[in-house]
């Protein structure tokens, strides 16, 4: 039995072994229908035809299965001439298939060519089975598909998108009973776009009515196979049914925007606009990229475990995967940054903890791709060297070079980016729909439509923001010449961290100074690093003479953080209209607030921009685009920007 503190990620049966989908399936068939996907889902949204000549067209199935509708979406995308743009495809799937039994289904059933060439494309994407959204990027990225992974009834409430046509798959009522819940149908009519389309091979009076409630018409026709009707039809509601319009794209008159800052943060919003075709202007005040706390020699990365799966082990799953995939697709390209091998050893502090630890990975159900712990024995075997302590592993973490990561992303957008070095922003303004930067000296450096403010410390100031409580936080990192301690196999984090560079040398840290802006190097600074670490590494422990410390090279960087420490993630609020409006909106929630066109905030990432940044300009990307968000609604909510300012306006104190 898992504990009961802890929901469990995928699904078992009674006697503990994990449900396979391929045996014991009631949200989905192992045999897909290739015509019956055709027939039912295209044909009956009324596809090809409805996507043609426009820029971006959205699918929402609430059941994925093997795949097969989206499959046959896909290809029938890459068929049309006339295609849209981007064509984004949104699943649920509470019993998500294993890799494994994945390719075992498909080449058991699929025959034709095309589609087996397809299926085995996304079968070498397949996601790890770890709970949330997973987003997927074919076809240059102009196919995406976002899986999430959890049951519909609690996660198709919380998307947050615009959906041209939905694909109600699944069985009848009476066998599958939780996914045609009136909330479920409820949750997708907030999701329908102007003119949205349905089809169900299920015309079950219970679905009829449920469709009727939630504001679409429908009609029955001709079914396929052994089902003689099916449902086809429109949402077409006769009232208001929602509080909140689904996301449409910014009205713009050109797709340029300006990012303020090139660190972690700046740069991967710069790759992720410009994978979309928009032109990018940089600001930044250094005379390079990543020259402030992203400029550290090396940074570590890897998800982040708890036992109660809280929001910050959520935000940091979903980015630290949607990352690693960032990554490849970068390498692919050829723009490769510098990083070490795969695998990061996290030490318990001490046995109680690394007890609770274990527990948790196993009542999750995490897979050993994930995290996996490790015994005491086994762990100094993968480091290297002696530990105090058993942990655990992540098999895809590891470390990398930022600023070489920074250089690798901004070379992504080539053409499109116009990098200006050496430029201060100082405040912004808006006018006739744009947004123009001023210098300290009140000139004009640049106007665009749109602005991402991703400049850490100075983000709420450039901004204008008064609900930002940001602080700096220093860190003192210490680099150890090469013999000094014995090489690390792989980056050892707990207290502190290890990792060994590539030329030989070892660096540790970091210092956590709070609201200190010493930029000198301190020899108390190096002891307190080697200290940590050699709670951990016991080889550390008189490695170097104190008197020595001062001769020890580092680097002192300051990490912007949150008083919740949580990154600023989002479209920015007004926050003038809405102090003014104080009394209306004190029942209010984050969709309620009124926001800055145009305007958006990255930064507050503390230590953990490598595995928040690229989800964030993800996130930021598509709510410029109007696109279906790559993370859960709530997460996106607890990384908002104006998550402080709704707190104040809550307690009615906003002034």
């Amino acid at each position: 039995m898992t504990d009961p503190l802890i929901p469990a990620v995928l699904a078992f049966r009674d006697n503990g072994t994990p449900f396979s989908p391929l045996y014991d399936d009631i949200y989905h068939s192992a045999v897909g229908s290739l015509e019956q996907a055709q027939y039912v889902f295209l044909r009956g949204n009324g596809l090809p035809d409805r996507w043609q000549g426009r820029r971006m067209f959205t699918v929402l199935e609430t059941g994925f299965g093997m795949g097969i509708n989206f499959l046959m979406t896909w290809a029938a995308w890459r068929a049309d001439p006339a295609r849209c743009e981007r064509l984004h495809f949104v699943s649920t799937e509470k019993h998500p298939f294993t890799q494994v039994d994945l390719q075992s289904a498909y080449a058991a059933t699929i025959t034709d060519p095309t589609i087996a060439a397809l299926a085995q494309t996304l079968a070498n994407a397949w996601p790890m089975l770890v709970p949330g959204t997973h987003r997927l990027e074919f076809d240059d990225g102009r196919i995406v598909l976002t899986l999430v992974f959890g049951d519909a009834a609690e996660t198709l409430p919380n998307l947050r998108l615009r959906a041209d046509a939905f694909y109600l798959d699944g069985f009848a009522p009476a066998k599958n009973p939780a996914i045609w819940t009136p909330a479920i149908f409820k949750a997708l009519a907030r999701t329908a776009g102007e003119g949205a389309t349905f089809s169900t091979y299920s015309s079950a009076g219970d679905i009829k009515r449920a469709l009727t409630q939630s504001g679409f018409e429908y009609r029955k026709v001709d079914g396929f196979g052994w089902k003689r009707a099916m449902l086809v039809g429109h949402f077409a509601p006769r009232w208001r049914v929602r509080r909140y319009e689904p996301p449409a794209p910014l009205a713009v008159d050109e797709q340029h925007a300006i990012v303020i800052g090139a660190g972690l943060a700046g740069c991967a919003v710069i790759e992720r606009l410009a994978a979309r075709g928009w032109r990018i202007t940089s600001l930044e005040r250094h005379a390079s990229v990543a020259q402030d706390a992203s400029g550290n020699p090396a940074g570590v990365f890897h998800p982040m475990i708890s036992r109660d799966d809280s929001v910050a082990s959520r935000v940091t799953r979903a980015g630290f995967l949607y990352t690693l995939r960032r990554w490849a697709e970068l390498e692919r390209l050829g723009h490769r940054p510098l990083r070490g091998g795969p695998g990061l050893l996290q030490i318990a502090a001490n046995e109680e903890e690394a007890r609770s630890m274990s527990e948790a990975i196993a009542a999750f159900g995490y897979p050993s791709e994930y995290v996996s712990p490790v015994s005491l024995s086994e762990a100094q075997r993968l480091a290297g060297m002696p530990l105090a302590q058993s942990g655990w592993l992540f098999p895809q973490g590891g470390w990398i070079d930022p600023a070489s990561l920074c250089a690798a992303q901004c070379a992504a957008a080539g053409d499109l980016l116009e990098r200006r070095f050496g430029m201060e922003a100082a405040r912004i303004e808006r006018s006739d729909k744009q947004w123009t930067v001023f210098d300290a000296a009140g000139q004009a450096i640049a106007r665009a439509p749109v602005v991402i403010v991703a400049s850490a410390h100075d983000a709420a100031r450039i901004a204008g923001l008064q609900h930002a409580p940001t602080r700096s936080i220093r860190g003192q990192l210490t680099l150890l010449p090469p013999g000094t301690v014995p090489p690390l196999k792989m980056p050892v984090i707990g207290e502190g961290y290890a990792v060994s560079l590539a030329d030989g040398a070892t660096l540790t840290g970091a210092t956590y100074e709070l609201d200190d802006p010493d930029t000198s190097l301190r020899p108390d600074g190096h002891l307190e690093n080697l200290e940590r670490v050699a709670q951990m590494l016991p080889a550390f422990d008189g490695a170097v003479d104190p008197a020595q410390a001062a001769a020890l090279a580092g680097r002192v960087a300051f990490r912007c953080v949150t008083s919740d420490r949580m990154p600023m993630i989002g479209n920015l609020a007004d926050e003038a209209t809405a102090t003014r409006d104080a009394q209306r909106l004190r029942g209010a929630w984050p969709l309620d607030l009124p926001r800055l066109d145009g305007l958006y905030g990255a930064f507050a990432y503390g230590s953990r921009g490598l595995v928040w940044a690229a989800l964030g300009a993800e996130l930021i990307a598509s709510q410029i685009e109007g696109e279906p968000w790559p993370l859960e609604r709530d997460l996106a909510e607890d990384i908002d920007p104006a998550r402080f300012l709704l707190r104040t306006l809550r307690q009615g104190t906003a002034s």
